[in-house]
């Protein structure tokens, strides 16, 4: 069950018009819109909030429809479907590709740049909070505790440059015609049916090696993600506003995997050793502006043992985080 933050209920309390929720259908965007959906109605209903996706699942759409939020079906590559999207004042941009990119880079460039684009110059009049990734930094030491925001992009493989180039797209928005936009640097989202502790959770329960080449993650808990990502809003500026969102400590994915073993009952099959660098990001920022999650990592691993345990639904979709080569 979704329940908002006293802190997220003032924010919607603080808000006029219209949320638009683009990408709503992904993996983010169904428990998002739930946490908005639940904190804009404890506010007493001062937002109209719209979720737009191509929703090639019925399932996750009329699952948003029972929220009492209005869905509109639209692929942001098509620029007729951009322009037919409705108005709105406060936009969360969260669409984008990861999943099978590598060999189908094109299409990758389109979801992740082209797309961005459209939606950027559409809502240019807009308060815009895009979703990006830790991807667009490049490996970094384990004991440097991982780039802050003021450390320049150096991405790793097409996937990571054409989120670089989702943020660039708004980035110009933000230039040329003064859009507010926040950035949204994420990694690693957490939750029950998705997430790095759910990948190393399955990887026990089936026997399979877990590699430790990435042997160190930043992970955080994804309601704390989804109202992170709302409030900064309030951050959007024509000089944008970027957010490294993560949790607060470099976790040893050794570590993880041995808890998780203890809690499945199952001893964890480990091989390689742990390089010297990670795919990590600081930040300090955030937990300065937003306070720290509700739920920490230790609560999380009982939860996905007993979960995959159990048998729980997944999103089966892995997050890949082991790969060092950038490539999804």
């Amino acid at each position: 069950m979704v329940v908002a933050s006293d802190g997220l209920i003032d924010w919607f309390g603080q808000q006029t018009g219209r949320l638009l929720v683009v990408g709503a259908g992904g993996k983010l965007g169904p428990s998002l819109v739930a946490l908005a959906a639940d904190a804009n109605r404890r506010a007493g209903l001062p937002v109209e909030i719209v979720a737009a996706s191509r929703f090639s699942s019925a399932r996750t759409q009329s699952e948003i429809e029972s929220l009492g939020v209005t869905t509109v079906a639209a692929d942001v590559t098509d620029v007729d479907d951009v322009r037919s999207l409705p108005d709105a004042n406060l936009v969360v941009y969260l669409a984008g590709a990861k999943f099978g990119t590598d060999g189908n880079e094109s299409a990758t460039w389109a979801a992740n740049t082209f797309a961005p684009g459209l939606v950027a110059h559409r809502y240019r009049g807009s308060q815009i909070a895009a979703l990006s990734t830790g991807n667009v930094y490049p490996l970094s030491a384990v004991d440097s505790g991982g780039p802050d925001e003021s450390v320049a992009p150096d991405p790793v493989g097409e996937y990571a440059m054409s989120c670089l180039g989702r943020e660039r797209m708004f980035e110009y928005a933000a230039h040329a015609f003064g859009t507010r936009v926040s950035l949204i640097r994420l990694n690693y989202a957490v939750e029950l049916r998705y997430g790095v502790l759910v990948d190393l959770a399955q990887s026990i329960v089936a026997g399979k090696p877990i590699d430790l080449a990435m042997g160190h993650v930043n992970l955080v808990w994804q309601g704390y993600v989804n109202e992170v990502i709302l409030r900064s809003l309030d951050h959007a500026s024509p000089q944008p506003f970027r957010l490294n969102l993560t949790g607060d400590a470099v976790l040893s994915v050794r570590a993880l995997a041995q808890s998780l073993g203890e809690r499945l009952g199952i001893e964890p099959v480990l091989t390689g050793q742990e390089a010297a660098t990670a795919l990590l990001s600081d930040a300090a920022l955030c937990h300065q502006l937003f306070g720290s999650p509700r739920v920490s990592i230790d609560e999380l691993v009982v939860e996905t043992a007993a979960w995959i345990g159990e048998g729980g639904e997944t999103h089966g979709k892995p997050t890949k985080f082991e790969r060092r080569d950038g490539k999804f």
